[in-house]
């Protein structure tokens, strides 16, 4: 596909404020041995007695940035082997992928996860087979290798959504209804917005839980670092209940933030699927500009600008309409099938998040404009923050403007003067 962008001559020279490293200084434990906490968080559990031998196992692998998750996995199948199990990976991850099973087999290549590495096959297939209907008369979807297998293990991170927020948001009920259910689940899910996100999820993934075989779930927990906090082996009855609750309970306590509630101007320098579902979370940045649903109540942010893509995306751009700025390099390496896939199954709650923000030449460029109509006439005044992306915000780089909140805030160190690294070539 190919879009002419007639930009080249929409510059802008308005200049940038002077910037400085700042850290967040967070109490964080990552968990030593995540091999031996899987291995030990399984026994707890006591799902040797549950294990016969040759029982075929699918274990699910999604498509998120999950640290330490390549170990996770390889743990979780070295164990079912070592109890006579024959365990297997099928992906989880609904349409990403580009809805085909050679590119989910790709995108979990992309995150480390291959046969070699888990030391198991890995199934894909894009088919289904239908499970049931819940109350409301919903069809409940399940990965046909998964449906027909001896039991499935399901892993996923326990975190806040991107999109809505109730008891239950992103883990392991929703990798069991979006993520097994493939395509159909995921569209299923997403064509009532956010009434299927809130109150569809649970049931279906009840349904999965109960008809799927579905033996134990494996919630992983990060802190603010990115770090493996806690592996917490739940049983079936807990997945999608009180079990899963308390554990997103104990996620958002960890999650890291902005440290400051209003900004003029946001510069983030890549978004992606292996940073959120919406390529930067809007937990982070503020912005859920989908109908019905309240925004986050902070940051307040006037301009938001991005600047590249991460390689592990592989072009999926679904959050790059939730900017305001980004560059032409970046609007170049967008696969619009992989993103519009990815966004038209989301529904009403992707269509914000798929369209292209206003594009410039440059780095330089973005940034400059995002300065100059961010709505503070003062370069010097402006109050901005740049991030790597919405999952490391350790260290940030603060303006000028900044420094006194920095100065009066115990948690944040100011590390010293910086200086702008931006492409100005395009």
């Amino acid at each position: 596909m190919q879009i002419t962008l007639n930009i080249e001559q929409i510059r802008a020279d308005t200049p940038l404020p002077p910037i400085f490293r700042v850290r967040q200084r967070w109490q964080t434990m990552p968990l030593t041995d995540v091999t031996a906490t899987v291995r030990a968080e399984l026994d707890r559990l006591g799902l040797a007695a549950r294990i016969r031998p040759g029982m075929q196992i699918a274990v699910t692998a999604g498509s998120r940035g999950i640290t330490n998750i390549v170990q996770i996995t390889a743990a979780a199948v070295g164990w079912l082997r070592d109890h006579g199990a024959l365990p297997f990976v099928v992906p989880a991850m609904g349409s990403h992928g580009g809805a085909t099973d050679e590119g989910q087999v790709a995108l979990l290549a992309s995150l480390g996860i291959t046969e070699q590495t888990v030391g198991c096959p890995i199934r894909a297939t894009m088919d289904v087979v239908e499970l049931g209907r819940i109350a409301d008369g919903t069809p409940v979807y399940m990965d046909r290798f998964a449906a027909e297998a001896d039991g499935v293990l399901v892993i996923n991170r326990i975190k806040t959504h991107t999109s809505f927020k109730a008891p239950i948001e992103s883990g392991l009920a929703k990798m069991c209804a979006v993520g097994l259910g493939k395509r159909h689940g995921a569209e299923i899910v997403h064509r009532t917005a956010v009434y299927g996100l809130k109150e569809q999820i649970v049931p279906m993934a009840r349904m999965i839980v109960e008809r799927g075989r579905v033996l134990a779930g494996l919630a992983i927990l990060e802190d603010a670092r990115d770090q493996t906090a806690a592996i917490v082996a739940l049983p079936p009855d807990e997945i999608g209940g009180a079990g899963e609750a308390e554990l997103l309970l104990r996620s958002k306590e960890m999650m890291a933030r902005l440290p400051f509630d209003r900004l003029d101007v946001l510069v983030v320098d890549r978004i992606g699927k292996n940073i959120s579902g919406t390529g930067m979370d809007t937990n982070v940045i503020g912005r859920l500009p989908i109908p019905g649903e309240p925004p986050p109540d902070r940051p307040v942010i006037n301009v938001i600008v991005v600047l590249d893509l991460t390689p592990e995306t592989h072009g999926n751009a679904n959050g790059i309409g939730l900017a305001d700025i980004t560059t032409a390099r970046l609007a170049a390496k967008i696969d619009f099938h992989a993103t519009y896939v990815n966004v038209l199954t989301a529904g009403l709650v992707g269509l914000c998040k798929g369209g292209l923000p206003i594009t410039l030449p440059t780095e330089r460029d973005a940034v400059a404009m995002a300065v100059k109509t961010c709505g503070q006439p003062d370069p010097a005044a402006v109050r901005l923050v740049r991030i790597p992306d919405t999952l490391h915000l350790e260290e940030l780089l603060v303006s000028e403007a900044l420094l006194p909140e920095v100065a009066a805030n115990p948690d944040l160190e100011l590390l010293g003067p910086a200086e702008w690294i931006l492409d100005s070539e395009g």
